[in-house]
């Protein structure tokens, strides 16, 4: 095999992507957000809430939704939301009714909590802690 020739071309630069305005910007790939703080990036994203408390709070909130909208808004795949679902139904938190096509939920409050930590508490409590706040009406997720 034929050794590289030092003096051989340098690999072609790959053109920049630009921005709205028309201009390139090296720093940043097109329409990203920019950096928030500095350091190491979280492994993930978490949040205080389960994704079944998540599905449990919009099915309360608006009893009509599809599979499809409920897993925009908790931002997990329409899968993952059957399974909550039916995870959701086994257990006696929600009943499913079959209305035409639509499938209408209706949240049972009365039940328990099922963590040891919030076990004295209803789900009537959690629902009410998200969906009755003053400021939920402002909320778009809900």
């Amino acid at each position: 095999m034929p050794k590289k020739n030092a003096t051989s071309r340098p690999p072609k630069a790959r053109k920049q992507p630009k921005d709205r305005a028309g201009s390139t910007d090296q720093s940043l790939p097109p329409l990203a957000a920019p950096p928030t703080k500095a350091g190491p990036e979280p492994r993930h994203r978490w949040t205080f809430l389960t994704n079944h408390s998540h599905v449990l709070i919009l099915l309360h909130a608006e009893p009509d939704l599809v599979v499809r909208e409920i897993a925009a808004r908790v931002e997990i795949t329409e899968r993952a939301i059957q399974q909550i679902i039916a995870d959701l139904e086994v257990e006696g938190f929600i009943e499913r009714e079959k209305i035409g096509r639509r499938n209408h939920y209706r949240v049972k409050s009365d039940h328990y909590l099922r963590h040891p930590i919030e076990a004295h508490c209803k789900i009537a409590d959690l629902l009410s802690l998200i969906v009755d706040h003053p400021n939920a009406k402002q909320n778009a997720w809900l």
